[in-house]
């Protein structure tokens, strides 16, 4: 049986992954200048490539389609990790933990970005915060009757 903190992390990458297909297909030309840098070796101009003036189009188009599919798919994983965790909290955070770190691996490979100090400083807090979480037991009725006797 799978966890559904499994669920929520699979759901957060999925998130990211849908960031980046949209930013892909809606940026300014990322695909057009992908396309350019990797056929750089195989054309004797760098610029203007004829092959990258219209395989960006279809390029784009698919990484639209993949922003959908992404979407849908986090949606089901992230309501199946709302169904196996013990709280809707747990799997929210676990979530969202996993879609900045996601995003930031996918943002560094992809386009080379970098984070500030800040950024990474908010990162751990929330992942202090996850591990605060997951480290709490649920009470159970029995110990809730308990503590109203007292």
């Amino acid at each position: 049986m799978v966890s559904g903190s499994f669920y929520a992390l699979i759901a957060g990458f999925l998130g990211a992954a849908a960031s980046l297909s949209a930013k892909l297909s809606l940026g300014a030309d990322y695909l057009r200048e992908m396309c350019e840098s990797g056929l750089s070796g195989w054309t004797e101009t760098h610029r203007g490539s004829p092959t990258c003036d219209w395989l960006h189009i279809p390029l784009r188009l698919l990484c639209g389609g993949l922003l959908f599919t992404c979407n849908a798919v986090m949606w089901t994983f992230f309501s199946k990790a709302l169904r196996h965790c013990s709280s809707s909290a747990r799997a929210t955070v676990t979530t969202t933990a996993s879609n900045f770190i996601s995003s930031a691996v996918l943002g560094r490979l992809i386009f080379g970005e970098s984070h500030a100090t800040l950024w990474w400083v908010g990162i751990s807090l929330t992942l202090c915060g996850l591990l605060l979480l997951h480290g709490s037991t649920p009470q159970t009725p029995a110990q809730e009757e308990k503590k109203k006797d007292k």
